[in-house]
């Protein structure tokens, strides 16, 4: 049998690994960079994720991606064509799996990026929604296999609940800076 999705218990080194690579980026996209923030399951202390750091990076505008594209190959990314390149164009490292970092990048104001921080930002401050996030992950995770192809499938059985959980964080007011 194929191994099946690992979703792994929160490691405390993951927001250094974030720093770590949040510098590298920062210093080839200069300018280009308005934000680079930790999100995803790996930037909510104490949650179980997938053992990859997601990157939420705001450029002035997203397209052309060809005026950061290069930068991020660089540093050994991936670009990942998709339908999703017209509001999130996403990066991966390394390019054969397993990943060790996800890049998302999102138009800086925009709607995906005050989605994701207000999703982050909402786990972060309520630790009974961000557990019962965890239950529902590590129940989907063995229904998929662990090489990347599987993950957008993963990622659609969690959509309903990210989905009402975004909706209340952003009735509440989070993101709560942006």
């Amino acid at each position: 049998m194929d191994a099946v999705l690992e979703v792994v218990s929160y490691d405390p080194n993951w927001p250094r690994v974030f720093a770590a690579e949040r510098d590298r980026i920062a210093a080839v996209l200069d300018a280009v960079a308005l934000r680079i923030d930790h999100n995803g399951s790996t930037s909510v202390p104490g949650l179980a994720a997938k053992p990859i750091v997601d990157i939420q990076v705001s450029v002035k505008r997203i397209h052309p991606i060809d005026s950061y594209a290069p930068q991020f190959a660089q540093l050994g990314y991936t670009h990942v064509l998709h339908p999703d390149d017209a509001f999130c164009p996403f990066f991966h490292r390394p390019a054969q799996w397993p990943h060790t970092h996800h890049v998302h990048v999102v138009q800086a104001g925009g709607d995906e990026e005050r989605r994701t921080l207000a999703f982050r930002d909402y786990l972060r401050d309520h630790t009974d929604t961000a557990r019962a996030y965890a239950d529902l992950k590590r129940r989907l995770a063995p229904q998929y296999r662990a090489e990347f192809s599987s993950h957008q499938a993963y990622a659609d059985a969690k959509t309903a609940f990210i989905t009402r959980v975004i909706a209340r964080a952003l009735s509440e007011g989070y993101p709560r800076k942006l």
